[in-house]
């Protein structure tokens, strides 16, 4: 796409410039549970009708109806190098032309794989699954495999996919016995599993003085990126690794969304904690489904078939997503984008908590690398209650007055966005002046 096409697409699109978006939803709700294949694409956190893409170009999202956004989803993480980046694109015309789908080894799976193990500093040898769905399933199947034990811990407000055992709420109390938050998860599916408050360590500390010998892995998002981008205060995951070792416990770090983006070796190396598995995803794959677990080669040679603990997939190391994965890992390699990102990001959440500051609006940003979040509220954000304080009504208007100025935000409070290598100075500072009008507005 040349700079003229891009160029020429209208900036924003007011509601009356979506028609058909809104065409497109009202067909889809007819074909689909809510007309979406995924819940947040259907704008449920921020109210409205989605905005149906079309293509997608650098930095930029194009809608069915011509018109052209800055985009700091990124497919939601995946492309920290901008779309249709041309390496990882010629990588995949280059996979595509031998063939889709074979149901045995590639080299590009060693490849990949090795890739993943050099940056990776707790990884000595991974398993590729199909989503980090798949992951922290298998992650969990696996901990609970090695240690012999049943019971699994997990923050309030870290997400890990669709998993049943890990579709909970916490309870009212520091610490309680799940209860499944979504229809169609047995009660039993879930009994085992315990739910804390992210950087709470005493909470941590009391599960395991009740329930430590039982308790097989303690999972969580090193940098939280499901309740909002919350990270770790001081100490807290050295704290974590502490008691799971004085207990026995394995620790997993589900860096689905920090692997490669955070830093090249994902959280783990930027705060210098080890956990004993890792699962990883959407950056690993350069934008196509894949998902990864990994460890020492002591733990991962209990997986099937060298091991016992049985896990399985017929598209696993698919030769397309792995050639997109590759492209895009040996890119971070071979280049370095993350002190790029790094003033980049820092730029933009300085300038968004000032102008929503200036206009008068509580709020405050929570940042590491190149993602982010603008509470409104007046934070701090360090867990899942005092992100549930932020004003989600504010956040709503400030999302769509956004759109309309054009730049593509998520639409949720409670999601984090992400910036890319392909976010220019110039990208940035049309986003900040349209976040100063923006909030001029509603404040």
């Amino acid at each position: 796409m040349t700079e003229d096409s891009l160029s020429d697409a209208p900036i924003g699109s007011s509601a009356a410039k979506r028609s058909k978006s809104r065409a497109a939803f009202a067909r889809a709700l007819e074909l689909m549970p809510g007309g979406v294949n995924s819940p947040a694409r259907a704008f449920g956190g921020v109210g409205g009708e989605p905005i149906f893409i079309d293509r997608a170009d650098g930095a930029y999202l194009f809608d069915i109806d011509g018109n052209r956004y800055i985009d700091y989803i990124g497919s939601w993480g995946p492309m920290i190098l901008g779309h249709r980046h041309p390496r990882v694109e010629e990588a995949v015309r280059s996979a595509l032309s031998r063939g889709t789908s074979y149901g045995a080894p590639t080299e590009a799976e060693n490849r990949l794989a090795e890739r993943i193990i050099e940056a990776v500093p707790s990884m000595e040898m991974v398993r590729l699954v199909n989503s980090g769905t798949e992951a922290t399933m298998s992650a969990l199947r696996l901990a609970r495999g090695i240690t012999g034990r049943e019971m699994i811990v997990k923050f309030a407000g870290n997400y890990h996919g669709h998993v049943d055992s890990l579709l909970v709420a916490a309870g009212s109390s520091a610490a309680t016995l799940a209860v499944p938050n979504s229809p169609g998860v047995p009660s039993g599916v879930v009994r085992d599993t315990l739910i804390v408050d992210y950087n709470r360590l005493d909470a941590l500390a009391a599960v395991f003085d009740e329930h430590g010998p039982r308790i097989a892995a303690v999972i969580l998002e090193p940098v939280v990126g499901n309740m909002g981008c919350v990270p770790p205060q001081a100490g807290f995951l050295e704290d974590v690794r502490r008691v799971t070792r004085d207990h026995g416990a394995l620790l997993i770090f589900d860096e689905v969304m920090t692997g490669f983006r955070v830093a090249r070796g994902g959280a783990q190396s930027l705060f210098g904690i080890e956990p004993d598995i890792t699962t990883l995803g959407k950056i690993v794959g350069g934008g196509f489904p894949i998902g990864a677990y990994g460890g020492r080669a002591d733990r991962m040679r209990h997986v099937l078939p060298a091991g016992k603990v049985f896990q399985a997939g017929t598209l696993s190391g698919n030769p397309i997503a792995t050639a997109a994965g590759i492209a895009t890992l040996e890119g971070l390699r071979d280049d370095p984008p993350y002190e790029r990102l790094e003033r980049a990001s820092a730029r933009l959440a300085e300038g968004l908590v000032a102008a929503a500051r200036d206009a008068a609006l509580p709020a405050c940003v929570n940042r590491v690398g190149s993602m982010l979040t603008l509470f409104f509220q007046q934070g701090p954000v360090t867990d899942w209650p005092s992100s549930e304080r932020s004003d989600t009504r504010r956040y709503a208007e400030f999302f769509w007055g956004m759109i309309d100025e054009g730049v593509y935000l998520p639409c949720s409070q409670f999601e984090a966005l992400f910036v890319s290598d392909r976010h220019s100075s110039e990208d940035i500072d049309r986003t900040l002046d349209a976040a100063r009008r923006v909030c001029a507005r509603i404040g």
